[in-house]
């Protein structure tokens, strides 16, 4: 008889993001934003 055991170790860790990541994705949020605006704009005029 044979008893083959496969064991993992997972690691989960906060990342740390800079300031510049940060800044980033606060531009990338904004532009998402003012997209969605035009968008539900010019849906109000078809």
């Amino acid at each position: 008889m044979t008893l083959n055991l496969l064991f993992f170790t997972v690691i989960i860790r906060k990342r740390e993001i800079s300031t510049k990541e940060y800044l980033h994705q606060q531009r990338i949020e904004k532009l998402m934003d003012e997209h969605k605006n035009r968008q539900i704009t010019h849906q109000r005029f078809l």
